[in-house]
């Protein structure tokens, strides 16, 4: 009974299993990224975060989920690609205060 109530219909065959793996797997990879302090690293983790989302909500076909999940991985791969090609700039007021506030105590 306890399985039931998790999961309603258990996945029959090896790419259904996969699929729900990939899903939660996104899902925890784009919750973990927003804890990653490196922009470029927490750019890279959202894609692969999204891209497992949007597998899972292709498997799903809920269009809601199809249009977020791409929206995630597109924000994100546009970021990452900024950051390489020296759009995406801080200014030095803003570098201050992360240097202030990441700052090691010695």
């Amino acid at each position: 009974m306890l399985l039931e109530s998790i999961f309603p219909q258990l996945p029959n065959s090896g790419a259904e299993l996969f699929l729900f793996i990939s899903g939660a797997l996104g899902a925890v990879l784009v919750v973990y990224s927003q804890f990653v302090e490196a922009e470029h690293r927490r750019d890279l983790i959202r894609i692969l975060g999204a891209m497992g989302l949007l597998a899972y909500s292709l498997f799903i076909w809920n269009i809601l989920f199809i249009i977020v999940s791409v929206g995630i991985g597109i924000a994100a791969l546009v970021e990452f690609i900024e950051i390489y090609s020296g759009y995406h700039k801080h200014t030095p007021h803003e570098i201050k205060e992360y240097i202030k506030k990441y700052k090691k105590k010695r």
